[in-house]
Formats: C-alpha cells, structure tokens, sequence
C-alpha cells in the first residue's frame, strides 16, 4: 500500500465512525432509552443482628452430630 491508500483509508473510517455515531445517538437510541430506573440497595455494615431465639437456640439438634441407635458389637450384620 502506498502512502496515499492509507490516508484515503484512515479518512473514510472516520467519517464512518462520524456518521454512524450521529445515526445511532439520535435515531435508534432516544433519550427515553438512555434513562433507567434501578433499585437503590442498603449499604451493608459490619453489624450482624443474632438469629431468633425461638428458631435457633443452644438445645437444638446437631444434625452433623453422629447418632449412634444402641449397643452394635455385630461388625457383620448379614452373616449368620
């Protein structure tokens, strides 16, 4: 390529760029769509507030825990 193919090249996407960017801001994108309604969200803080006391309380059952229903000393159950 020579020196002027380039200029032409570098002039025409330009003024692409220029007239696409002209089309697209005033007549496919409005400013109705440009302005949106969000939910505004708390700040989280560093406080945590305790569980209910009625729901979780030092008396409940550990479902992590092992239970273990009577003596077993059979280590084979199916065998006769």
């Amino acid at each position: 390529m020579k020196q002027k193919d380039i200029a032409i090249i570098a002039i025409t996407v330009f003024v692409a760029g220029i007239f696409s960017y002209i089309i697209c801001s005033n007549f496919i994108f409005t400013t109705q769509d440009r302005l949106q309604k969000v939910e505004v969200v708390t700040a989280i803080d560093a406080n945590f507030n305790l569980p209910d006391k009625d729901i979780f309380n030092s008396e409940a059952i550990n479902p992590t825990k092992l239970i273990e229903i009577g003596p077993n000393s059979n280590n084979q159950p199916f065998t006769n």
